[in-house]
C-alpha cells in the first residue's frame, strides 16, 4: 500500500527528475537476426496456461525453439519486467512468473540480471520493488538487480534518428548487457491505448525525458524507443490482462495465456487479438494494424508485417 510519505516522494521525483547532462553519445546497439523461426518464418506462441506458470512458460518457449538458443557462458542477459507500479498482475509483474523465467534462464549457464524503472509517481523505483518482494525473490535466486534511478551516472545518449525522438537516453547497463529479456503484461493503457512490448521500452527511458514523451505523438514515441536496441526474447504473461485502463489499473479479464516470440511487433499484434475478443470501452483500433504503435514500429522495420509470421497454439 502506498502511504502519504511516499505518494510526496514519488510527487517529487515526478516533478523535479532531470535527464543528466552531457551524456555520452552511443549509436543504437546493432539490429541482430531473429533467431525465433521455422523455415525461416518469424514465431509467436500461444499457450494456455494450465496452473503450472513454469510448465506453461518452458512449453511456450519450447514450441519457437527452447530457451536453449538463447545464450549461455560468457552472456549476460538482462531481463525487463513491468514493475511500473506497485499494483497487483496485470498492473505489474507477477512474481511467480518471473521466478519462472529466471529459473529457465539461469540454466543456461548465463549471468541474470533484472533491470526496471518505475513510472511516474511510483519512484524511486526501489520502494516499487520492495512492495513488490522483488529485491528478496532476485536475492534467493542469486540474481543481480539494477533500479536504473540508483545510479544516477549509469546512462547513455543513444542517437536513434527516430521521426519523434533523435535520441534517447538509455542504462548503460542495459546498453552492455549481451541479451535482453522482455516481459510485458498484456493490458490497455489509459494514455497509449495498449503496453504491451512495444511499450515496455519506456522503463528504460530516463526518467527525466519521459514527461517529455508523453506531451504528444505518445504511440508513434514509445515505437521509436525501440530503435536504441530490440529485445532478444519477448515472453508476455497474459493470464490476466486489462481490457479498459491501465497500466496500473483497469478492467480485469483472465485470457490465461502466455506468449513468446522473437518479434515485437507480432506478439503485441496477437496480443491485441485477445484484448479486442473482449467486450470492453477502450480506444484500441478495431484492426490492430491500424494502432499508431503499429505503424510505427513497422515503419522502422521493427517487427514483422500482416501474413509474414506465423503463431504456435499449445
Amino acid at each position: 500500500m502506498t502511504s502519504i510519505l511516499d505518494s510526496v516522494e514519488g510527487i517529487y521525483h515526478f516533478l523535479t527528475d532531470r535527464t543528466p547532462g552531457a551524456l555520452q553519445a552511443v549509436p543504437p546497439k546493432p539490429r541482430r537476426f531473429n533467431i525465433w523461426r521455422q523455415d525461416g518464418v518469424p514465431l509467436v506462441s500461444k499457450v494456455k496456461d494450465t496452473g503450472d506458470v513454469r510448465a506453461s512458460v518452458s512449453k511456450s518457449l519450447d514450441l519457437i525453439g527452447g530457451i536453449a538458443k538463447l545464450g549461455g557462458k560468457g552472456d549476460t542477459i538482462m531481463v525487463k519486467p513491468n514493475f511500473n507500479s506497485p499494483d497487483p498482475p496485470p498492473g505489474s509483474t507477477d512474481l511467480d512468473f518471473l521466478k519462472a523465467v529466471l529459473e529457465l534462464l539461469l540454466e543456461t549457464g548465463a549471468k541474470v540480471v533484472v533491470g526496471e524503472s518505475s513510472g511516474g509517481m511510483w519512484r524511486p523505483t526501489r520502494n516499487t520493488l520492495e512492495k513488490l518482494g522483488v529485491p528478496e525473490l532476485a536475492s534467493k535466486m542469486g540474481v543481480g538487480l539494477v533500479p536504473f534511478d540508483d545510479y544516477p551516472t549509469d546512462w547513455l545518449s543513444v542517437e536513434i534518428g527516430g521521426d519523434h525522438l533523435r535520441t534517447v537516453a538509455m542504462p548503460k547497463s542495459a546498453y552492455e548487457a549481451t541479451k535482453l529479456v522482455y516481459l510485458p503484461c498484456l493490458k490497455t493503457h489509459a494514455l497509449g491505448r495498449f503496453t504491451m512490448s512495444l511499450k515496455l521500452g519506456m522503463g528504460l527511458v530516463h526518467p527525466g525525458q519521459r514527461r517529455s514523451i508523453h506531451m504528444g505523438n505518445l504511440e508513434q514515441k514509445a515505437a521509436e524507443i525501440n530503435l536504441a536496441w530490440q529485445p532478444d526474447l519477448i515472453i508476455m504473461d497474459g493470464r490476466k490482462a486489462f481490457v479498459s485502463g491501465g497500466p496500473d489499473k483497469g478492467d480485469l479479464v483472465k485470457p490465461e495465456i502466455i506468449m513468446a516470440s522473437g518479434d515485437m511487433v507480432a506478439i503485441d499484434v496477437e496480443g491485441l487479438k485477445v484484448l479486442l475478443s473482449y467486450r470492453a470501452k477502450n480506444r484500441l483500433h478495431e484492426n490492430p494494424w491500424d494502432s499508431a504503435q503499429i505503424v510505427t514500429a513497422l515503419r522502422h522495420h521493427l517487427g514483422s508485417k500482416e501474413g509474414e509470421y506465423r503463431v504456435l497454439s499449445g
